[in-house]
Protein backbone atom coordinates (compact mmCIF):
# COMPACT_ATOMS: atom_id res chain seq x y z
CA UNK A 1 0.00 0.00 0.00
CA UNK A 2 1.47 3.34 -1.07
CA UNK A 3 0.76 6.05 1.48
CA UNK A 4 -0.92 9.29 0.50
CA UNK A 5 0.59 12.10 2.55
CA UNK A 6 -1.32 15.08 3.90
CA UNK A 7 0.02 18.57 3.04
CA UNK A 8 1.30 19.03 6.61
CA UNK A 9 3.21 15.75 6.33
CA UNK A 10 4.75 16.78 3.01
CA UNK A 11 6.00 19.99 4.59
CA UNK A 12 7.64 18.00 7.39
CA UNK A 13 9.27 15.79 4.77
CA UNK A 14 10.40 18.92 2.92
CA UNK A 15 12.16 20.15 6.07
CA UNK A 16 14.10 16.89 6.44
CA UNK A 17 14.97 16.83 2.73
CA UNK A 18 16.09 20.44 2.61
CA UNK A 19 18.64 19.59 5.29
CA UNK A 20 19.79 16.65 3.18
CA UNK A 21 20.41 19.07 0.30
CA UNK A 22 22.25 21.50 2.56
CA UNK A 23 24.41 18.67 3.88
CA UNK A 24 25.30 17.56 0.36
CA UNK A 25 26.16 21.14 -0.61
CA UNK A 26 28.32 21.50 2.50
CA UNK A 27 30.20 18.27 1.84
CA UNK A 28 30.74 19.03 -1.83
CA UNK A 29 32.26 22.35 -0.80
CA UNK A 30 34.81 20.89 1.63
CA UNK A 31 35.85 17.58 0.07
CA UNK A 32 39.34 17.62 -1.44
CA UNK A 33 42.04 15.08 -2.30
CA UNK A 34 43.81 13.86 0.83
CA UNK A 35 40.68 13.57 2.98
CA UNK A 36 39.74 10.18 4.36
CA UNK A 37 36.27 8.75 3.86
CA UNK A 38 36.00 8.54 7.66
CA UNK A 39 36.66 12.27 7.98
CA UNK A 40 33.84 12.96 5.53
CA UNK A 41 31.49 10.73 7.51
CA UNK A 42 32.34 12.55 10.76
CA UNK A 43 31.84 16.00 9.22
CA UNK A 44 28.49 14.93 7.74
CA UNK A 45 27.25 13.66 11.08
CA UNK A 46 28.36 16.82 12.88
CA UNK A 47 26.61 19.01 10.31
CA UNK A 48 23.35 17.06 10.55
CA UNK A 49 23.37 17.03 14.36
CA UNK A 50 24.22 20.75 14.50
CA UNK A 51 21.08 21.44 12.47
CA UNK A 52 18.74 19.63 14.83
CA UNK A 53 18.40 16.34 12.98
CA UNK A 54 19.84 12.87 13.20
CA UNK A 55 21.66 10.95 10.45
CA UNK A 56 19.02 8.38 9.61
CA UNK A 57 21.32 5.81 8.01
CA UNK A 58 23.39 5.35 11.17
CA UNK A 59 22.45 1.95 12.56
CA UNK A 60 19.76 1.41 9.91
CA UNK A 61 19.72 -2.33 9.23
CA UNK A 62 23.03 -2.33 11.12
CA UNK A 63 24.77 0.14 8.80
CA UNK A 64 27.91 1.44 10.56
CA UNK A 65 28.26 4.88 8.94
CA UNK A 66 26.42 8.18 9.27
CA UNK A 67 26.02 8.55 5.50
CA UNK A 68 26.80 6.34 2.52
CA UNK A 69 30.16 7.24 0.95
CA UNK A 70 30.76 5.21 -2.21
CA UNK A 71 34.19 5.44 -3.82
CA UNK A 72 34.83 4.68 -7.50
CA UNK A 73 33.61 1.10 -8.15
CA UNK A 74 31.13 1.28 -5.27
CA UNK A 75 27.80 2.55 -6.59
CA UNK A 76 25.84 2.61 -3.32
CA UNK A 77 26.05 1.87 0.41
CA UNK A 78 29.74 2.66 0.80
CA UNK A 79 31.09 2.90 4.34
CA UNK A 80 33.32 5.79 5.40
CA UNK A 81 36.66 4.27 6.43
CA UNK A 82 40.35 5.16 6.35
CA UNK A 83 40.69 5.21 2.55
CA UNK A 84 42.15 8.47 1.28
CA UNK A 85 40.74 10.43 -1.65
CA UNK A 86 43.01 11.18 -4.56
CA UNK A 87 42.78 13.27 -7.72
CA UNK A 88 40.72 11.49 -10.36
CA UNK A 89 38.44 9.59 -7.97
CA UNK A 90 34.67 9.85 -8.10
CA UNK A 91 32.66 9.78 -4.88
CA UNK A 92 29.02 9.00 -4.24
CA UNK A 93 27.42 10.80 -1.29
CA UNK A 94 24.05 9.51 -0.08
CA UNK A 95 22.61 11.41 2.89
CA UNK A 96 19.63 10.59 5.07
CA UNK A 97 18.15 12.72 7.85
CA UNK A 98 15.31 12.44 10.33
CA UNK A 99 13.56 15.47 11.84
CA UNK A 100 10.52 15.08 14.10
CA UNK A 101 10.00 11.54 12.88
CA UNK A 102 10.06 12.37 9.15
CA UNK A 103 12.83 11.30 6.78
CA UNK A 104 14.87 12.90 4.03
CA UNK A 105 17.06 11.14 1.47
CA UNK A 106 19.09 12.26 -1.55
CA UNK A 107 22.40 11.50 -3.25
CA UNK A 108 24.89 12.74 -5.81
CA UNK A 109 28.21 11.60 -7.25
CA UNK A 110 30.99 14.17 -7.38
CA UNK A 111 34.39 14.35 -9.08
CA UNK A 112 37.56 14.63 -7.02
CA UNK A 113 39.62 17.08 -9.03
CA UNK A 114 40.01 16.30 -12.73
CA UNK A 115 38.42 13.00 -13.76
CA UNK A 116 38.36 10.95 -16.94
CA UNK A 117 35.99 11.69 -19.81
CA UNK A 118 34.33 8.32 -19.20
CA UNK A 119 33.64 9.17 -15.56
CA UNK A 120 32.31 12.58 -16.56
CA UNK A 121 29.87 10.89 -18.94
CA UNK A 122 28.95 8.32 -16.29
CA UNK A 123 28.10 10.96 -13.67
CA UNK A 124 26.22 13.02 -16.26
CA UNK A 125 24.15 9.98 -17.19
CA UNK A 126 23.07 9.38 -13.59
CA UNK A 127 22.24 13.05 -13.02
CA UNK A 128 20.49 13.53 -16.36
CA UNK A 129 18.49 10.31 -15.91
CA UNK A 130 17.21 11.61 -12.58
CA UNK A 131 16.09 14.96 -13.98
CA UNK A 132 14.63 13.32 -17.08
CA UNK A 133 12.53 11.09 -14.83
CA UNK A 134 11.41 14.08 -12.78
CA UNK A 135 10.44 15.98 -15.94
CA UNK A 136 8.22 13.21 -17.31
CA UNK A 137 6.38 12.26 -14.12
CA UNK A 138 2.72 13.13 -14.09
CA UNK A 139 -0.27 12.08 -12.07
CA UNK A 140 -1.75 8.85 -13.42
CA UNK A 141 1.54 7.54 -14.81
CA UNK A 142 2.43 4.06 -13.62
CA UNK A 143 5.57 3.48 -11.60
CA UNK A 144 6.55 0.71 -14.03
CA UNK A 145 6.41 3.26 -16.86
CA UNK A 146 8.86 5.37 -14.89
CA UNK A 147 11.18 2.37 -14.42
CA UNK A 148 10.99 1.62 -18.14
CA UNK A 149 11.86 5.20 -19.08
CA UNK A 150 14.80 5.26 -16.67
CA UNK A 151 16.20 2.06 -18.14
CA UNK A 152 15.79 3.34 -21.69
CA UNK A 153 17.50 6.62 -20.87
CA UNK A 154 20.48 4.94 -19.23
CA UNK A 155 21.01 2.35 -21.97
CA UNK A 156 20.69 4.94 -24.75
CA UNK A 157 23.60 6.79 -23.12
CA UNK A 158 25.68 3.62 -23.45
CA UNK A 159 25.52 2.57 -19.80
CA UNK A 160 23.50 0.04 -17.78
CA UNK A 161 21.42 0.28 -14.57
CA UNK A 162 22.57 -1.53 -11.45
CA UNK A 163 20.21 -4.46 -10.93
CA UNK A 164 18.61 -5.55 -7.68
CA UNK A 165 18.34 -2.07 -6.14
CA UNK A 166 15.70 0.61 -6.49
CA UNK A 167 14.16 3.91 -5.51
CA UNK A 168 11.50 3.81 -2.82
CA UNK A 169 8.72 5.42 -0.90
CA UNK A 170 9.59 7.52 2.15
CA UNK A 171 7.76 9.18 5.02
CA UNK A 172 7.77 8.30 8.71
CA UNK A 173 9.94 5.37 7.67
CA UNK A 174 13.11 5.71 5.57
CA UNK A 175 11.98 3.08 3.06
CA UNK A 176 8.55 1.95 1.95
CA UNK A 177 6.30 1.25 -1.01
CA UNK A 178 6.63 1.67 -3.90
CA UNK A 179 9.85 0.09 -5.07
CA UNK A 180 11.11 1.92 -8.17
CA UNK A 181 13.81 0.01 -10.08
CA UNK A 182 15.79 1.88 -12.73
CA UNK A 183 14.71 -0.66 -15.34
CA UNK A 184 11.63 -2.69 -16.22
CA UNK A 185 11.79 -6.18 -14.76
CA UNK A 186 11.92 -8.93 -17.43
CA UNK A 187 8.43 -10.02 -18.42
CA UNK A 188 6.77 -7.04 -16.75
CA UNK A 189 4.45 -4.66 -18.54
CA UNK A 190 4.98 -0.91 -18.21
CA UNK A 191 1.20 -0.57 -18.26
CA UNK A 192 0.69 -2.60 -15.09
CA UNK A 193 0.96 -1.89 -11.38
CA UNK A 194 0.13 1.14 -9.23
CA UNK A 195 -0.27 4.64 -10.58
CA UNK A 196 1.36 7.83 -9.36
CA UNK A 197 -1.15 9.90 -7.36
CA UNK A 198 -1.34 13.24 -5.61
CA UNK A 199 0.14 13.09 -2.12
CA UNK A 200 2.65 10.37 -2.87
CA UNK A 201 6.26 10.96 -1.81
CA UNK A 202 9.09 8.84 -3.12
CA UNK A 203 12.79 8.77 -3.97
CA UNK A 204 14.06 8.32 -7.52
CA UNK A 205 17.68 7.19 -7.67
CA UNK A 206 19.39 6.16 -10.91
CA UNK A 207 22.33 3.85 -10.20
CA UNK A 208 24.49 3.63 -13.30
CA UNK A 209 27.18 1.10 -14.22
CA UNK A 210 29.37 0.94 -17.29
CA UNK A 211 29.11 -2.53 -18.83
CA UNK A 212 27.39 -4.99 -16.50
CA UNK A 213 24.53 -4.27 -14.12
CA UNK A 214 25.04 -7.47 -12.13
CA UNK A 215 25.60 -6.36 -8.52
CA UNK A 216 28.50 -7.53 -6.36
CA UNK A 217 29.48 -6.65 -2.81
CA UNK A 218 32.87 -4.98 -2.69
CA UNK A 219 33.63 -4.64 1.03
CA UNK A 220 31.85 -6.92 3.44
CA UNK A 221 28.07 -6.83 3.18
CA UNK A 222 27.57 -3.16 2.37
CA UNK A 223 29.23 -1.62 -0.67
CA UNK A 224 27.41 -2.61 -3.85
CA UNK A 225 29.00 -2.17 -7.26
CA UNK A 226 29.07 -3.87 -10.63
CA UNK A 227 30.46 -7.21 -11.66
CA UNK A 228 32.42 -5.33 -14.35
CA UNK A 229 34.67 -3.81 -11.66
CA UNK A 230 34.40 -0.35 -13.21
CA UNK A 231 33.39 2.97 -11.67
CA UNK A 232 29.69 3.60 -11.07
CA UNK A 233 27.53 6.66 -10.32
CA UNK A 234 24.40 7.43 -8.31
CA UNK A 235 22.02 10.39 -8.09
CA UNK A 236 18.84 10.71 -6.03
CA UNK A 237 16.07 13.16 -5.19
CA UNK A 238 13.03 12.89 -2.95
CA UNK A 239 9.89 14.16 -4.69
CA UNK A 240 6.26 14.78 -3.84
CA UNK A 241 3.28 14.85 -6.18
CA UNK A 242 1.35 18.06 -5.51
CA UNK A 243 -1.51 19.27 -7.71
CA UNK A 244 -0.58 16.71 -10.35
CA UNK A 245 3.03 17.87 -10.62
CA UNK A 246 6.40 16.92 -9.19
CA UNK A 247 7.85 18.98 -6.37
CA UNK A 248 11.50 18.22 -5.55
CA UNK A 249 11.71 18.20 -1.74
CA UNK A 250 15.47 17.60 -1.56
CA UNK A 251 16.58 20.88 -3.09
Amino acid sequence: MIEIKKPVEIEKLRKANELVARTLDYLEGIIVPGMSLKEIDIKAEEFILDHGAKPSFKGLYGFPGSICISLNQACIHGVGDERILKEGDILGLDVGTCIDGYYGDAARTIPIGKISATDEALIACAKDALYYAIDIIKEGMRFKELSYELGEFITKRGFVPLKGYCGHGIGKKPHGEPEIPNYLEPGASAKSGPKIKNGMVFCIEPMVCQKDGTPVHLKGNWEAGSKDGLNAAHYEHCVAIINGKVDILSK
